[in-house]
C-alpha cells in the first residue's frame, strides 16, 4: 500500500478533503503513532509517501546504529529505514515479526530517510494557534524533536508535533 502525498501541491482542494479532517487553516499534518501507543504528527510537506514495507525488502546492515533496521531501494535511491519510536526514547520497539511495517518517507533538501511507525493515522489540518510549546513533560530523547504540544482536546491524548528537520539531522543517527 502507498499513500502518494503529491496532492499536497495541487490546486484540487477535492482530493485534500478526502483525506483530512478539519478545516484548511493551519499546516497539514500526517498523524501517526508509534509501537508504543504514542501518537505523532509530521508536517505533510516534508513526507514523499506513506509506504507499508515487507521486512524482507528491507536489508540490514551489521555495526549499524541501533536505530537502523536497515537499508531499502526507494524508487531506485537506497535509504535508510529506522525505528522512529526508538530513536524517540520509546522502549517498544517496531515488531519484526510481522510480514511489513508502515514506513513514512521524509524528505529534507538532499536527506532522505525511512521512519518505521506502527500505525499510520490520517492526515489533520492543526490549527497553528492550538500548538503549544514543548513543555517539561516531554521525555529527554525527545527534547529537540518536538517542536509543539496540538490540544487535540478531551476526548483525546495531547499530540506531539515533530520536527523532522531536526530528526534528519541528528547526530544519534551516528552514535
Amino acid at each position: 500500500m502507498v499513500l502518494n502525498l503529491d496532492f499536497l501541491t495541487s490546486d484540487d482542494n477535492s482530493a485534500a478533503n478526502e483525506v483530512s479532517s478539519g478545516s484548511r487553516d493551519g499546516e497539514l499534518c500526517l498523524r501517526f503513532d508509534v509501537p508504543s501507543g504514542n501518537e505523532f504528527a509530521l508536517p505533510a510537506s516534508g513526507v514523499r509517501e506513506v509506504m507499508s514495507v515487507y521486512f524482507d525488502r528491507i536489508t540490514p546492515i551489521p555495526n549499524a546504529s541501533p536505530y537502523f533496521l536497515g537499508t531499502y531501494n526507494w524508487r531506485g535511491q537506497v535509504i535508510w529505514v529506522a525505528d522512529l519510536g526508538q530513536f524517540l526514547g520509546d522502549r517498544v520497539l517496531v515488531n519484526t515479526d510481522q510480514n511489513e511495517v508502515s514506513v513514512l518517507i521524509v524528505e529534507e533538501q538532499e536527506l532522505v530517510m525511512g521512519f518505521a511507525v506502527h500505525t499510520v493515522a490520517n492526515t489533520e489540518w492543526l490549527d497553528i494557534e492550538r500548538v503549544l510549546p514543548p513543555d517539561r513533560q516531554i521525555p529527554a530523547a525527545m527534547k529537540g524533536y518536538v517542536k509543539g504540544i496540538y490540544s487535540t482536546g478531551a476526548d483525546r491524548p495531547e499530540l506531539r508535533l515533530l520536527d523532522q528537520v531536526a530528526i534528519l539531522r541528528s547526530s544519534q543517527w551516528t552514535i
